[in-house]
């Protein structure tokens, strides 16, 4: 169904309430999503993106209903990732020789994908535009990894929309699309979510691409990301997010991860919580049992945390698998200008705790403080050895 988004410019997407996981199953959805397509009927008429193959039947005959595919002059290809050209394959049957504009590391991931080099790719870079009429164009900005290498972002004239695909997202059914419409503290949480756990590790080419973007001098009246909301009550807003976030952003916030056994690395974590509550009231304290727990909502916890605590009984000469597999996640998303600190449990060797210390510099991380290592279950002397910790992870 083709939804009114500003004068000649419709949303043909599809909102995915039933949604649980993304990226296979490596991001959780907790609230649905959406992956969203627009419409441009000028004097030309453009589809911008598609949607996920599992839909593609879905897209194609809704789109049927709204216009005769043979009058779609051209197709942008914003990213060549499967959540938004799934259906392209689908929809090419129709009008195989349609103009696809794309990057060219794009023609690389959808040629490699769905292995149709006869397409008819036109391929664009930064500053590089097309007249679609009434005084109108699309301008393509460079996006190279916000996410993929293969991504750009198309800015349209006249309407001063920013088609900003990954960039500015959220996984988050809005039935009503709108920014404006969207329960706020949803908003901000899925976006949130979005960056720390898919942008983070790019946000030094974040920083430069919204400086790009800012000299450019582009009125931007709506942001039309891929997913969740479209950004038209002041769009700018979740731009300045961005531009915070990073810049290795951190709150007043200690977050403290850990699995254990039999319990014993448990009672640590929760001593370490007391003790940076008695040492600093206003710093917002957060435990996480790693089993337990999103790993994606955890990680979102660190990313706002100045300083992370991780615990873990010694298993085999190093530690619970549940922690190693956490850990090498951390390690993907590149936060920086972060302060860790180490402890667990162990019957017999002992190794856990300088792993954890390994795999956390790996990661970026200034692994301070006293290593705490308790030798079968803490006594009362080994939990009050975690003050140690809190006075260093919040100096």
């Amino acid at each position: 169904m083709k939804r009114l988004v500003k004068n000649n410019v419709s949303w043909v997407g599809k909102i995915d309430w039933e949604l649980e996981t993304f990226h296979g199953d490596d991001y959780s959805i907790n609230n649905g999503s959406s992956q969203n397509a627009y419409l441009i009927q000028e004097e030309k008429t453009v589809l911008i993106d598609t949607v996920w193959k599992p839909y593609e039947r879905e897209f194609r005959e809704n789109l049927e209903r709204e216009i005769d595919l043979e009058k779609i002059d051209f197709i942008v290809m914003n990213h060549g990732e499967v959540d938004h050209s799934g259906a392209l394959p689908y929809l090419m049957e129709k009008i195989p020789n349609t103009p696809i504009y794309c990057t060219a590391n794009a023609v690389k991931s959808l040629v490699g994908q769905y292995h149709h080099p006869e397409w008819n790719f036109k391929v664009v870079k930064t500053g590089d535009s097309v007249d679609i009429g009434n005084g109108k164009s699309l301008v393509f900005v460079d996006m190279r990894m916000l996410h993929w290498p293969d991504s750009m972002a198309t800015y349209m004239t006249g309407d001063n929309i920013l088609f900003s695909n990954d960039a500015f997202g959220q996984h988050l059914a809005v039935e009503e699309l709108f920014n404006d419409k969207t329960d706020q503290c949803l908003l901000w949480e899925e976006a949130l979510k979005y960056y720390a756990n898919i942008l983070a590790p790019f946000s030094p080419l974040v920083k430069r691409k919204i400086e790009e973007i800012v000299g450019m001098n582009l009125p931007i009246d709506i942001i039309a990301p891929s997913h969740g909301a479209i950004w038209r009550d002041n769009p700018l807003q979740i731009v300045e997010k961005y531009a915070k976030w990073a810049d290795n952003y951190q709150e007043d916030q200690i977050t403290i991860v850990y699995d254990t056994m039999w319990d014993g690395t448990k009672a640590l974590a929760h001593s370490l919580a007391n003790e940076i509550q008695k040492i600093s009231p206003d710093t917002r304290v957060k435990i996480f049992n790693i089993s337990q727990t999103d790993k994606n909502d955890i990680m979102t916890q660190v990313f706002v945390s100045k300083a992370i605590a991780v615990g873990s009984p010694t298993v085999g000469q190093s530690i619970l698998s549940s922690v190693a597999g956490w850990l090498h996640f951390l390690f993907e998303l590149k936060f920086k200008k972060k302060k860790a600190a180490v402890f667990g449990c162990y019957g017999w060797s002992g190794e856990g705790v300088e792993v954890l210390e390994e795999l956390l510099i790996k990661s970026g991380f200034e692994v301070t403080g006293p290593k705490v290592k308790v030798n079968w279950n803490p006594k009362q002397e080994n939990l009050q050895e975690m003050k140690g910790i809190a006075e260093a992870l919040l100096q």
